[in-house]
C-alpha cells in the first residue's frame, strides 16, 4: 500500500505541476484564441479590438483550466468504471464516459469562458467589469449562456477526435511493419486530428462565440445552434460559418505538439491510451508532463479496450 508521501509525489505533485504548466502554455498561445474569437465575433475583427490588448480575458481563461479539468477527470474516471462493469461496448464506455466529463467540466468552463471572450470584444473592460455587467442584467443565469451550444460543440469533436487519432496511430503503425510509434509520431497524429476536428466543428464554435457575446434580447440568445448557423450561413455564408478557422486551427494544431508545449517523452497525452498501464502508478512515470490536464486526460477516449486496472504504466517509460 502506498504511503501519503507516496500519493503525494505520484499523483497530486505531477497534477500540480501538468496544471500549471498547461496554464502557462495557453497564456502563450492565447493570443491565437483572442484572434479567433474576433474574428468570430459579429461586430467584426477590428470593431472587436483588432491587434490590441491580445492578452484581454486571460485572467479567466487561465483560472478556469485546473478546476475544469479536475472535474472532467473526476466525472470521465468515476463513469468509465461504472459503465465498464456493464456490458456496454468499449468504445462507447469512452465517449460517454468523455461526454459526461464534458458536462461537468463545462460548469466551470462556461461561466469564464463567457467573461473572457466578453472581455477580449470589449473596448478597454476588465474581467471583472465584464462580471459585473452580466450579473446585473441577467444574473448568475447569463453566465451560463451558450451551455448547451458549447456542447454542442464539444461532443461532436471529441467524436471525431479522437476516433480519427486513433486511426492515424493504428495505420502509421501498421505502415511500419507493427512496430510502435514513437511519441513523436503519436503528437504527429494527435495534431493533425484535433486540427480536421476543428476545422469540421468550427461552425459550431462560431455559434457558440455568437451566443455567448450577444446582447441580452437579441436573437441569437434564444435562437437554436441549427437556427443559429442557417441565420449565419444566410447572412454571411461560408466566410461567416468558418470565421476564425485559421487561427482554431493553428491553436489546437500546436496546443497539441509535444514540441511546442515542452514535453517530454513521458507525457500521457500520446501514451497513456495506447498499451495499458496501472493506474496507481501512472503518476510517478510523468513527474515530467507538462500538458493541460483536460487535454491529457481526453484522449483516452480512443484507448483500445484497456483493462480498468492496466491502462497507463507499459505506455510511461520511466523517468
Amino acid at each position: 500500500m502506498e504511503s501519503r508521501g507516496d500519493v503525494f509525489k505520484d499523483f497530486i505533485v505531477p497534477l500540480l505541476a501538468g496544471g500549471l504548466a498547461g496554464t502557462a502554455v495557453d497564456v502563450t498561445l492565447f493570443p491565437l484564441d483572442t484572434m479567433k474569437t474576433r474574428l468570430q465575433s459579429s461586430k467584426g475583427f477590428w470593431a472587436s479590438g483588432g491587434f490590441r490588448r491580445i492578452y484581454a480575458g486571460i485572467l479567466p481563461a487561465a483560472s478556469a483550466s485546473a478546476p475544469s479539468a479536475a472535474l472532467f477527470f473526476c466525472t470521465y474516471e468515476l463513469l468509465k468504471v461504472v459503465l465498464g462493469s456493464s456490458h456496454v461496448p468499449s468504445p462507447w464506455v469512452h465517449m460517454l464516459a468523455a461526454t459526461a466529463g464534458e458536462v461537468s467540466a463545462c460548469v466551470v468552463r462556461v461561466p469564464c469562458e463567457v467573461i473572457k471572450q466578453r472581455t477580449q470584444t470589449s473596448r478597454g473592460l476588465r474581467p471583472s467589469q465584464v462580471f459585473k455587467a452580466a450579473i446585473e442584467s441577467e444574473g448568475f443565469r447569463g453566465l451560463y449562456r451558450g451551455y448547451l451550444t458549447t456542447l454542442s460543440r464539444e461532443i461532436p469533436f471529441s467524436f471525431i477526435q479522437f476516433p480519427l487519432w486513433e486511426y492515424l496511430k493504428v495505420t502509421w503503425r501498421d505502415s511500419q511493419g507493427g512496430r510502435p510509434l514513437e511519441p513523436w509520431q503519436g503528437a504527429v497524429c494527435g495534431a493533425l486530428a484535433g486540427a480536421v476536428a476543428a476545422a469540421m466543428t468550427t461552425p459550431l464554435d462560431v455559434a457558440k462565440t455568437r451566443v455567448m457575446l450577444a446582447k441580452t434580447g437579441d436573437m441569437e440568445v434564444k435562437a437554436s445552434v441549427a437556427g443559429l448557423l442557417v441565420k449565419i450561413g444566410r447572412e454571411e455564408g461560408l466566410r461567416g460559418l468558418f470565421s476564425g478557422f485559421v487561427p482554431r486551427i493553428c491553436w489546437i494544431g500546436l496546443e497539441a505538439m509535444p514540441s511546442v508545449r515542452g514535453q517530454d517523452a513521458t507525457s500521457p497525452k500520446w501514451t497513456m491510451a495506447s498499451r495499458g498501464a496501472d493506474v496507481s502508478n501512472w503518476m510517478g512515470h510523468a513527474k515530467c508532463v507538462r500538458s493541460r490536464w483536460l487535454t491529457s486526460l481526453k484522449w483516452t477516449m480512443a484507448s483500445r479496450n484497456p483493462d480498468v486496472s492496466n491502462w497507463m504504466l507499459e505506455a510511461m517509460p520511466s523517468v
